[in-house]
């Protein structure tokens, strides 16, 4: 077991739900500003990590991360297919927005689950 600053612990537990609400912010406002998907996807998955720096923890479990990752990409993937051949964006402009909005949310998600996995990955099996 590893010595850890409790400074450093009780102001991440403080700052922790900040990072995610700021990161959620980023994705949901994608749409109108500059962020989206991406950006918070990469500021929800720092928060993972800066949780580990601060008090490592070995016992993730990598699986569920990837199956989800993969499950995002293949909605993705058949999502915008299904909405632009349907033309559901002239057929229906009103869900423009939530499209938008929806597609955010999926690429943050496959993104916080891509670098937590990378992140991961390399520390606990390319450290060894």
């Amino acid at each position: 077991m590893t010595s850890h600053s409790n400074l450093l612990s009780k102001s991440l537990t403080i700052i922790y739900p900040f990072i995610l609400l700021f990161g959620i912010y980023i994705v949901i406002n994608g749409h109108t500003s500059p962020g989206g998907g991406f950006q918070g996807g990469a500021i929800i998955a720092s928060a993972y990590i800066s949780k580990y720096l601060v008090l490592p923890v070995y016992d993730y479990q990598l699986e569920p991360f990837k199956k989800i990752e993969k499950i995002m990409l293949l909605i993705i993937l058949l999502l915008p297919i299904t909405f632009f051949v349907f033309q559901m964006n002239m057929h229906f402009p009103e869900l423009n927005i939530p499209y938008l909005v929806i597609m955010n949310v999926l690429i943050a998600v496959k993104v916080t689950c891509g670098i937590s996995v990378i992140f991961f990955r390399f520390v606990f099996f390319e450290t060894r």
